[in-house]
């Protein structure tokens, strides 16, 4: 390879490198600033495990107590539901 094609090789490889970096701290800092809400999330809305089932999407019922959705830190006992205030643990809801 010569010296030109390696120095653009080089080149094109630090510009991604660094354009991948720039993209993943914004990323990084977004979920530092999220916390996991309990039983907020609408039916299909979860995102991620709980009791009844393993993953993001899953759950059945609107505000599962025992099913999260990611929201801004310090916002989750504020929010009220129908069902009642979202938790930061898994809460037992009435059937």
């Amino acid at each position: 390879m010569s010296n030109t094609k390696t120095l653009t090789a080089f080149a094109v490889a630090g510009a991604m490198a660094a354009a991948l970096s720039m993209t993943a701290a914004p990323n990084q800092a977004a979920a530092q600033d999220m916390e996991k809400c309990y039983g907020v999330s609408m039916k299909g809305q979860n995102d991620c495990k709980a009791g009844a089932h393993d993953c993001k999407g899953m759950s059945t019922v609107d505000y599962d107590g025992e099913s999260f959705k990611m929201v801004a830190k310090g916002t989750c006992t504020s929010m009220q539901t129908p069902e009642g205030p979202g938790s930061m643990e898994p809460v037992k809801r009435p059937a």
